[in-house]
């Protein structure tokens, strides 16, 4: 079996004659989300296995009630899209109410570079810089949004955290993320678009302080990201293994 993620199933088995060898080779493909064997060339896309990673649930935390905050968790390179963010902030007044925390080691210093410059313009936005996994968690889990605004995701573990902590999710419009949150979701905002960004932001803003029993669009995301959620629990990861394993032992059952 061979498993592919982000950029090797939407960037690498496209140019690069090894990895193309690979998919020759190999019995099954492994995907991490539900539109990956679309990105597959025909003639192998009848061996992909779909295998959706898993998470532990967490605790929803209590979340402020005079702002929404929302957080984007992902190291500064381009593949990530943080300049989306960083635009969201330039359209977003201070006095909105709208609270934008970024984490994520600048692995590319010129994004770094913006991210202070964006910080010190801006004050409802900080970058937090790289840090331990369990703060990242938590700091998902007091969040009322999580932002993932990638350009190639192959299945973003963060998403998986959000949705398992009781946090929804507002993700670019790109296969790595429909194939997680599914074809119907109410968060998506067009790759590369802060202004769609921002009118959703505003969309859930709008329910801060009263988030009980709200018809609006974050009551509805909840409603969405609770469906998906069993979706990335151990028992479903390991089932999907075993039934992996199970056809390369024997391929005709």
């Amino acid at each position: 079996a061979v498993v592919l993620t982000g950029t090797d199933l939407y960037q690498d088995i496209q140019t690069d004659a090894r990895a193309q060898r690979s998919l020759q080779w190999a019995q099954r493909l492994v995907v991490l989300q539900e539109r990956g064997p679309e990105a597959l060339p025909a003639a192998v896309r009848d061996r992909a296995v779909v295998v959706l990673q898993s998470t532990g649930a967490w605790q929803t935390l209590t979340k402020p009630s005079a702002h929404l905050r929302a957080v984007m968790v992902g190291h500064l390179r381009e593949v990530k899209s943080p300049q989306t963010l960083f635009e969201a902030a330039r359209l977003i007044a201070s006095d909105e109410g709208i609270a934008l925390d970024h984490i994520g080691a600048p692995l590319d210093a010129a994004l770094g570079a913006q991210a202070r410059a964006t910080e010190q313009a801006f004050s409802h936005y900080r970058w937090l810089g790289e840090l331990p996994h369990a703060q990242v968690r938590r700091r998902i889990q007091r969040a009322h949004v999580l932002v993932h605004a990638s350009r190639i995701e192959g299945g973003a573990h963060v998403v998986m955290e959000a949705v398992r902590s009781g946090t929804v999710v507002l993700a670019s419009h790109i296969d790595g993320n429909v194939g997680m949150l599914g074809n119907d979701y109410a968060g998506y905002f067009e790759w590369n678009n802060a202004a769609q960004l921002v009118q959703l932001l505003r969309r859930c803003r709008d329910a801060v302080g009263n988030l009980a029993g709200q018809d609006g669009l974050y009551a509805q995301l909840q409603r969405q990201c609770e469906q998906r959620a069993p979706l990335f629990s151990a028992e479903a990861e390991r089932a999907a293994l075993l039934q992996l394993v199970q056809a390369l032992i024997d391929p005709t059952n």
